[in-house]
This record gives structure tokens, sequence and C-alpha cells, in this order.
């Protein structure tokens, strides 16, 4: 291969790069909007204090999907591996709720009880099982480019 050549061949690759982390950062900002969408949501629901499934089941449901897309926004990993995590995590921080982790700990500051929570519920474990399917639904048509 002569010196050309092996030039050129540089320059597709950085280029084919640069469209790679292009594409990759517009997808992050798509995530990272839809992150901020439903953290407003969340948010909404929790300060306005909606009717008691809503704010008891859909405000549940809801957090699968926000943090899937914080995850996705700040992480390069794939979709399995993020909605694994997030899952695990759910399901970590409601059992740990059976257990009174925030007494155990003696957490008093508000915010901090909030999101750990302090009463385990197992209806929460179904509102995050149904919490996937958005994120299923979404991931499958953006995979089959109907997004």
């Amino acid at each position: 291969m002569s010196k050309a050549e092996g030039r050129t061949s540089e320059v597709v690759l950085i280029a084919s790069d640069f469209r790679l982390q292009t594409l990759y950062q517009k997808l992050m900002k798509r995530y990272f909007n839809i992150f901020i969408l439903l953290l407003v949501t969340e948010t909404a629901i929790a300060i306005f204090h909606f009717h008691k499934f809503i704010r008891g089941f859909v405000g549940d449901l809801l957090v699968i999907p926000t943090l899937y897309a914080l995850l996705r926004a700040v992480t390069p990993l794939s979709g399995k591996k993020t909605l694994c995590i997030v899952m695990g995590l759910a399901f970590s921080v409601e059992v740990l709720q059976l257990f009174s982790i925030a007494d155990m700990l003696h957490i008093e500051h508000k915010v901090a009880r909030i999101l750990i929570g302090n009463t385990f519920d197992g209806w929460d474990l179904v509102a995050y099982g149904f919490g996937i399917l958005p994120v299923l639904l979404i991931e499958k048509f953006k995979s089959h480019g109907t997004h």
C-alpha cells in the first residue's frame, strides 16, 4: 500500500468515526431531553398531589423510563444493559425499604428520605414492571427506524 492510499484510508476512518460520534451525541441529547421531560412530570406529580393512583402507581411507573433515559444520556451502555441496571436499582431500593433502610441509616434529610423511600409496597414492584413497557416500545420502534 502506498503512502497516499494509507493516508486516504486514515481520512475515511476519521470521517467515519466523526459521523459516529456526531450520531452518538445526538442520541445522548435526545435521551437527555426525554429525561428532563420525565423528571418535570415526576416533579409535578409529587408537588401537585394528583389522585393517589397517579401519584402512587403512575409516578412509580415513570421512575423506570426516567432513570433509563438518564443513564442512556450519560453512558455508552446498550439499551439492554441500561434496562437491567435500572430494574436492579429500582427493585433493590424497594427491597431496602422493606428493611427500613432510611431509618437504619438515620437519614433525616427530607429529600433523601423521599428518594430512598420509607415504605415497602409490592405494588411498586408491579409499577416498575409496567415501567419497562414504554422503554421496550420506544427502543423497538427506534431500532426499526420508525422513530
